[in-house]
């Protein structure tokens, strides 16, 4: 095993200090395909799955940690936490309609911080830089990788929410409403003339036809975007420490937390809104902003 120099030297004093050798590799950037290390049965184990095992369980842990004992007086581990647990409540309860917003609360809550670790990851020491020879190529590949460069990952996580999304309309809106916001006729019947009303139903029939289509191809788009962000990331960091390895990479850092930051955002409130798009309906004037402690 040994590291790449593609992004170590923002950790460099961390390294020489635990006396972690790094012997440097040419690399042209991350591998399209997540390498396998191991079979756990007949189930292979690639390095984005571990990252994404050790990204999880840190979460629990940090977590359960920092909140602790709830108290009147909290420490600075629970205002963290009770701090993203009302900011992710604030900001997705409008989206999703009262009636649901607390029912759909652990999964947006859950897929923002976990996608925005998992993005995050690639900053890590040792992320995307410490390799290992395979023994059926005898190449060199990334031993660990961020989750969300492997397209598994993204798609797995778009699954999940769409599946999640499915479940919270039929639960809190009903087949009949979701027929009816899918193909129904939304002009007024007092306000068009009988003639083109009928042919209204022809119109939303088929743009109910496209929407359906649409939604088939939501957990393709959810995936994609993710996981072109997080790979085009990882490629540029390694292009831009194989272009200059000494402060340059410093300033991409930046921009990739900003870049992590962004698309769990993204994920988060698409999901949001695709479940808003549904259930959001008849909300009075006095419920519509955000749901109380």
């Amino acid at each position: 095993m040994r590291l790449s120099r593609a992004k170590t030297t923002p950790f460099l004093a961390l390294f020489l200090a635990t006396g972690l050798s790094a012997i440097a590799a040419d690399t042209s950037g991350v591998e399209q395909s997540a390498p396998q290390l191991f079979h756990i049965g007949p189930l292979p184990v690639s390095d984005s799955m571990v990252t994404s095992w050790v990204v999880a369980l840190a979460l629990i842990v940090v977590i359960r940690i920092a909140s602790g004992r709830k108290s009147f007086r909290p420490g600075r581990g629970q205002v963290v936490v009770e701090g993203l647990v009302q900011g992710v409540l604030d900001l997705t309860a409008p989206i999703v309609g009262n009636k649901v917003a607390r029912a759909a609360f652990p999964l947006l809550v859950g897929l923002f911080t976990f996608i925005l670790i998992q993005n995050w990851s690639g900053l890590f020491p040792g992320v995307g830089t410490v390799m290992m020879r395979s023994s059926a190529t005898g190449q060199w590949m990334e031993f660990v990788r961020p989750g969300n460069a492997d397209m598994n990952m993204t798609f797995a996580l778009a699954v999940v929410a769409m599946v999640a999304w499915l479940y919270f309309i039929l639960r809190y809106a009903g087949l009949r409403a979701v027929i009816q916001d899918l193909f129904g006729n939304k002009a007024e019947r007092s306000e068009v003339p009988l003639p083109l009303y009928l042919f209204l139903y022809l119109i939303f029939f088929g743009v109910g036809i496209i929407e359906v289509i649409s939604i088939l191809f939501r957990p393709i788009s959810l995936s994609f975007r993710l996981y072109g962000n997080v790979f085009g990331g990882e490629n540029l960091m390694h292009s831009m420490s194989a272009i200059f390895p000494w402060g340059l990479p410093v300033l991409f850092y930046f921009l990739e937390m900003l870049i992590g930051l962004v698309q769990a955002l993204v994920f988060t409130l698409l999901v949001s809104v695709y479940i808003g798009l549904v259930c959001n309906h008849g909300d009075s004037a006095g419920e519509g902003h955000a749901v109380e402690h």
